[in-house]
């Protein structure tokens, strides 16, 4: 029995010494191949020492002597800081809170040139964001957003820029006043817009009574203009009646011209428009010159008349 597991063993022992041997290759081929992707940077140490930084693509390293000291991303970073207390040059203490946008330029540099890069850049931040609102009263820290954001990049990026960071932008969050403060800037911005808002109404009133008044004024032209236009057509229409009464005499008058009238007759129709004009309201009468003819006027007109009835 026991020669047989001696035989077995000895028959075993060379499959595993090179099962074996196959991992210990295995395993030094894969620490030896490496692939970085682009957005990748990996830093080389060689005895301890840095020896090179590999970037994109297929990449072998020594075993047992090198080895990949840090993997940086060059991707673009956000780092969103905790709010900072801080005191304005009025003595306000607000809360500001930042956001910091930042890519990875030189690995090497951020690999070995500061502790915890993040953390300094978070109390850099901080720091600068102190000096600079120390300098603005609580108005100018409320209205120049802009500026501290581009003052804080330009002084970030140029301290950074020995850890091999560089700064691209950074971006004041939300500033916190006191509670008496904000309460004090809510009624303010309460007034102002109710203020604006009695603008407004009153600005609509006004524009609203001047559009009411133009028209009233275009009404009453309109009017004028309606009357007026009636008026003249009203004229227009009597002086054509008028024209044509007197074209109607004026031929009346031509055909009695033409008919050759008597005497007779004239002299009758004389009296008839004298017996008119009598009829009338006038006071006064004017009486023809040839009265004495009158009553053989009458009587030559009775004559006429009783033969007309006859």
């Amino acid at each position: 029995m026991n020669l047989f597991l001696t035989m077995v063993v000895q028959d075993i022992l060379p499959i595993i010494a090179l099962a074996i041997g196959l991992l210990i290759v295995l395993f030094v081929i894969f620490y030896c191949i490496r692939i970085v992707s682009q957005s990748d940077a990996y830093v080389i140490e060689r005895l301890g020492a840095y020896n090179r930084t590999l970037e994109k693509g297929l990449h072998f390293i020594l075993p047992f002597v090198e080895r990949v000291s840090n993997r940086v991303t060059l991707k673009e970073i956000v780092k969103d800081f905790a709010p900072q207390p801080v005191i304005t040059k009025d003595n306000v203490t607000m809360q500001i809170d930042t956001v910091v946008y930042f890519s990875i330029t030189d690995a090497k540099l951020y690999t070995y040139g500061i502790h915890n890069p993040i953390n300094a850049i978070e109390n850099l931040t901080a720091t600068t964001l102190r000096n600079i609102i120390g300098d603005l009263e609580l108005d100018q820290t409320l209205t120049s957003r802009d500026i501290i954001n581009t003052k804080m990049r330009a002084i970030l990026d140029e301290a950074t820029d020995p850890w091999g960071i560089r700064v691209t932008r950074v971006e004041v969050k939300n500033i916190l006043p006191p509670r008496d403060i904000q309460d004090a800037m809510e009624k303010q911005m309460r007034a102002e817009r109710e203020r604006r808002e009695s603008i407004l109404r009153a600005e609509g009133e006004k524009a609203s009574a001047i559009l009411v008044a133009e028209g009233q004024k275009e009404a009453v032209i309109l009017n004028a203009t309606a009357k007026k236009e009636a008026m003249i057509e009203e004229a227009l229409g009597q002086a054509q009646a008028m024209q044509l009464v007197f074209d109607a005499q004026a031929y009346g008058i031509e055909k009695i011209k033409a008919a050759h009238p008597s005497d007779e007759y004239l002299k009758l129709k004389s009296y008839e428009t004298l017996e008119k004009v009598a009829d009338g309201k006038s006071t006064k009468l004017i009486i023809p010159s040839d009265l004495q003819n009158l009553a053989t006027t009458v009587t030559s007109a009775k004559e006429f008349f009783t033969q007309e009835n006859n």
